[in-house]
């Protein structure tokens, strides 16, 4: 490779660019070259609809994708989840890093654990799978919640609760992590609480799929584990039918004899927003060797749920 500064494509948002800054230190490290941010608005970012309204799929991703394809940027980074499951032929996922917690976790007032918010306590989330599962959760457990729609960055989201408007939040671990905020969480949801979406808390480094040279040398940031887990998380998402604001969770755990990963865990969750039915379904089998494996674990999984009424919950709005 050259000298020549490569140029990494990201989102404008806080936590685009704190996530593609680490990737950029993490290339430069490998690569030996610099690495400019190119700062790319997406329709995402500047549309004020909920996500259920503009489609969600690629919102975040498709003007990052056109800048690669006009190679106007050599490379990009995506938050995993907004990634849509289809992947282009001209483009090539070069590397999935290593993940970063995938959990959800709450921000409320007065530091207040979830199952300590007041009755009639109002919940902001973007996420109509949140929506979904803390209702489910609020039904089976006693609990008198409202969980309100709300957009915005992080900072925006935290603010609803600073300012009163909120008594809580629902955001992602990983991002808060990465823009230094995670001092701020007043509770971690369990995975047994909230399943978290597909890919959640992964980054995706993608490219041109013509660029050989800078395909091998990305690819000494992907982490294997991570690929495989979240292969089958997005496996399953895809076999759904479901698009990224789809009240679809998934999540791959990868379980351990002592100091050897030997077994992985695939579990999937879809239901209504508002909480009422849910089908909650869970696998568990050898590490899959490759890919194509963990896709077929993915499609499995699916394949189940549907049988037990998936498709029919998707596409339902609380009632």
């Amino acid at each position: 490779m050259t000298d020549k500064a490569l140029r990494l494509g990201t989102r404008r948002s806080r936590l685009a660019m704190a996530q593609s800054g680490q990737v950029a230190d993490a290339v430069s490290q490998v690569t030996g070259r610099p690495v400019e941010l190119v700062e790319i608005t997406t329709f995402g970012d500047v549309s004020r609809a909920h996500l259920s309204q503009i489609g969600g799929t690629g919102v975040f991703v498709t003007a990052l994708r056109d800048a690669l394809t006009r190679g106007e940027v050599d490379f990009a980074v995506h938050s995993l989840k907004d990634l849509p499951t289809a992947q282009p032929e001209d483009l090539v996922l070069a590397a999935v890093p290593v993940r970063e917690d995938p959990r959800d976790v709450i921000v409320a007032r007065d530091a207040l654990k979830f199952t300590d918010l007041p009755r009639g306590a109002r919940i902001g989330t973007g996420s109509s799978r949140r929506m979904a599962q803390l209702n489910a959760y609020a039904r089976a457990h006693g609990l008198d919640i409202e969980t309100v729609p709300i957009r915005g960055n992080v900072d925006t989201r935290i603010r609803y609760v600073h300012d009163g408007e909120l008594d809580a939040v629902v955001l992602a671990a990983a991002g808060l992590s990465r823009i230094g905020r995670i001092d701020e969480v007043t509770d971690f949801l369990s995975i047994d609480t909230v399943l978290p979406a597909p890919g959640q808390g992964a980054l995706a480094i993608e490219c041109a799929a013509g660029d050989a040279e800078l395909i091998a040398a990305l690819g000494a940031l992907d982490d294997p584990f991570t690929r495989v887990a979240v292969t089958a998380e997005r496996s399953l998402l895809a076999a759904l039918e479901a698009g990224c604001s789809a009240p679809v969770g998934a999540l791959a755990d990868l379980l351990a004899d002592g100091q050897i990963v030997n077994e992985m865990r695939l579990r999937g969750v879809v239901g209504t927003t508002d909480g009422s039915r849910m089908v909650s379904l869970s696998t568990t089998g050898p590490v899959p060797e490759t890919h194509d494996r963990a896709r077929a674990l993915g499609r499995e999984l699916a394949a189940e749920m549907l049988a037990r009424g998936a498709a029919g919950l998707m596409g339902e709005r609380a009632q």
